[in-house]
C-alpha cells in the first residue's frame, strides 16, 4: 500500500511538472480563464511552490495583455506577495523559478501604471525596485523597463570597453558625428544569429553615413549544451561562435561585460540601441528587428 501511495504521488507531480508551460500554452491562445482554471487546479492539488509563484506571474502578463489591467495588477501583488514569503527561505536567486516570478511582477505593475498614464509613478517604483534588487539577477530586467519608459531622448550610457573581441572598440564619446548601432548579443542566442544578415545588410547601406555598429556581448558561466565554463573557456567558445556564426560582422568591435548588460538593460537578446550623431538614444529595442524597421529608424536620424 505504501508503495501504490508513493507512486501515486510521483505520477501527481509529474502532472503538474510543466505548469508554467501550460499556462504559458493557454495565454499564447488567449484563453486566460483556461490558465487560470490551471493555476487554481495546480494549487488545490500541490500548494505553493516557486513553479506556481510563476505561473501567478504569467496570469498577471496575461491579463496585461488582454488589457485587464485591474486584474494584471491583482496578479502581480499576489506574485509579489508569494515571492516575498519564499524569500523568507532562500535567496532570490537559490531556483530558477523566483528571480521570474519576481521579475515580472515588478515589470506588470510599472506598465499598468504607464497604461493608466502614470510614467512618473511607474518609474519611481522600478527605481525603488531597482535599489532594492540591484545586486540579484533581476537587475537588467529591471533597468530594461526604466529604459523602455525613458532612455530615448537622452544621452547613451557609456560601454565598458576593456575586454573586447573583433576590432578596438572607441568610446561612445569619441563615436559622436556617426550614428550608431549598438547590439547586443549572446552566444547562445538563435535570434541574434537571424540578426546576422540584416546587420551585414545596414552596415553596407549605410557605410556613406558612417554608420557604426558595435555589438558588446558578456559571459554566462557555459558554454554548448550548457557545460559550465571558466571565463577563459568561455571567452574562447564566444569567439568561436563569432566567426562560425558572424563572419560577416568580424571587423565589428564586441566589448565582453556583463555590466553593459546591466546597465543597458539588455536582459532580452537582441537588444538593440540605436544612438544619434549627438550621442542621444533615438531607438531602444529589446528583441529582434527586421530590415525594414531597421532602415526606417535610422532613416528618421536624418
Amino acid at each position: 500500500m505504501r508503495l501504490k501511495l508513493i507512486a501515486a504521488s510521483l505520477l501527481a507531480a509529474a502532472a503538474w511538472a510543466d505548469i508554467t508551460t501550460d499556462v504559458r500554452g493557454a495565454l499564447a491562445k488567449s484563453n486566460l480563464p483556461l490558465a487560470e482554471s490551471l493555476v487554481q487546479n495546480y494549487r488545490a492539488q500541490q500548494g505553493v511552490t516557486p513553479d506556481l509563484i510563476e505561473a501567478v506571474s504569467w496570469l498577471g502578463r496575461g491579463a496585461l495583455a488582454a488589457k485587464q489591467f485591474d486584474q494584471a495588477e491583482a496578479y502581480a501583488k499576489e506574485t509579489e506577495k508569494l515571492s516575498l514569503a519564499e524569500l523568507k527561505k532562500r535567496p532570490l536567486d537559490a531556483e530558477p523559478h523566483l528571480p521570474l516570478a519576481l521579475g515580472a511582477s515588478i515589470e506588470v505593475r510599472a506598465q499598468v501604471l504607464n497604461e493608466r498614464g502614470q510614467r512618473g509613478d511607474a518609474l519611481e517604483f522600478l527605481q525603488k525596485e531597482l535599489a532594492t534588487y540591484r545586486s540579484t539577477s533581476i537587475r537588467a530586467r529591471l533597468q530594461k523597463n526604466i529604459h523602455l519608459l525613458s532612455l530615448e531622448g537622452r544621452a547613451a550610457p557609456a560601454l565598458d570597453e576593456r575586454e573586447f573581441l573583433g576590432s578596438k572598440p572607441k568610446p561612445l564619446s569619441a563615436l559622436k558625428g556617426s550614428p550608431v548601432l549598438v547590439f547586443f548579443w549572446a552566444h547562445w542566442c538563435p535570434d541574434c544569429k537571424r540578426e546576422v544578415a540584416i546587420l551585414n545588410e545596414i552596415e553596407k547601406e549605410y557605410a556613406a553615413k558612417h554608420l557604426v555598429i558595435v555589438a558588446p556581448t558578456q559571459r554566462y558561466g557555459y558554454t554548448a549544451r550548457g557545460e559550465e565554463a571558466g571565463p577563459a573557456e568561455e571567452l574562447k567558445y564566444i569567439d568561436e561562435v563569432r566567426h562560425k556564426f558572424y563572419s560577416e560582422l568580424l571587423d565589428i568591435p564586441a566589448p565582453v561585460s556583463e555590466e553593459n548588460f546591466k546597465n543597458y538593460g539588455a536582459s532580452t537578446t537582441p537588444t538593440l540601441v540605436l544612438i544619434d550623431r549627438q550621442g542621444i538614444v533615438r531607438l531602444y529595442h529589446p528583441g529582434a528587428m527586421t530590415l525594414e524597421e531597421l532602415r526606417a529608424a535610422i532613416d528618421r536620424l536624418g
